[in-house]
C-alpha cells in the first residue's frame, strides 16, 4: 500500500466502538486492514466496500473463516468517511433493519454538524 492518506476516516458515536469490541483479536486486525484500504487505496475493490442500492450508504466488507461482518459508512466531502455502525451477517441478504439503523445514525450525524 502507498503510504499516503486518500480519506480520513471518522467513527461516529459508539456503535461501531460497541460491536468493534465484542470482536476476536482476529477479527478486529482484519477490521483494522480492511479499514485501512479505505484510507490508502485511490479504488477500492467492491470485495471491500459496496454501494448499498437506493441510498448514499456504503457497506466495508469483512470476512473471517465463515464469518462475515458489515460496517456501515458514506462519505462526507469526498476524502472523509464516516463509519457509523456494524454487525455480524448472518443471511445472504443485509438485514433492511440494519440498513435502517444506519440512515438513522448519518442523519444525527448531520444533525450534530450543524
Amino acid at each position: 500500500m502507498d503510504h499516503k492518506q486518500i480519506r480520513e476516516v471518522i467513527f461516529f458515536g459508539d456503535h461501531y466502538w460497541d460491536f468493534y469490541k465484542k470482536q476476536t483479536l482476529k477479527v478486529k486486525q482484519k477490521i483494522n486492514w480492511t479499514i485501512g484500504l479505505l484510507q490508502y487505496l485511490e479504488i477500492i475493490p467492491e470485495k471491500y466496500l459496496k454501494h448499498i442500492e437506493e441510498t448514499d450508504l456504503y457497506e466495508i466488507r469483512v470476512s473471517f473463516g465463515n464469518n462475515i461482518f458489515r460496517i456501515f459508512c458514506f462519505f462526507d466531502k469526498n476524502r472523509l468517511v464516516i463509519i457509523l455502525n456494524g454487525f455480524q451477517k448472518k443471511t445472504q441478504k443485509t438485514p433492511k433493519t440494519e440498513i435502517d439503523r444506519a440512515l438513522k445514525l448519518k442523519h444525527e450525524y448531520y444533525e450534530n454538524k450543524k
